[in-house]
């Protein structure tokens, strides 16, 4: 009894794009127009049965402006504390080498 297995030809799939940073995401924000598509979705979809108000819309984009001023806040106190960390570091092994060296002295 001869059994022959059939290979399927494997398709290869394009490589998914790498995902906008957030530099990216910002500029393109900025440059869109106020009647920029993206900005009335909600209402083509019908996901939101009312459009919101003026002022809701003018919280939460203030509410976006405010969490990405915090995120680049945030991005700045962690290289300041990374570069804090690294003389304390090299401080740390300063001291060890004196305290050796002193060790040595008394000894």
């Amino acid at each position: 009894m001869n059994i022959v297995s059939k290979s399927k030809k494997r398709v290869v799939l394009p490589s998914r794009p790498e995902l906008p940073t957030v530099e990216q995401i910002l500029e393109d924000i900025n440059r869109a127009a106020p009647n920029d598509p993206v900005f009335s979705i909600l209402e083509k979809t019908g996901q939101d049965s009312s459009p919101p108000a003026d002022s809701e819309v003018e919280v939460r984009f203030q509410q976006c402006r405010r969490y990405l001023e915090l995120t680049e806040q945030l991005k700045e106190a962690q290289g300041r504390l990374q570069q804090q960390r690294e003389e304390l570091q090299a401080a740390g092994e300063q001291l060890d080498k004196e305290v050796a060296l002193v060790k040595d002295q008394v000894l």
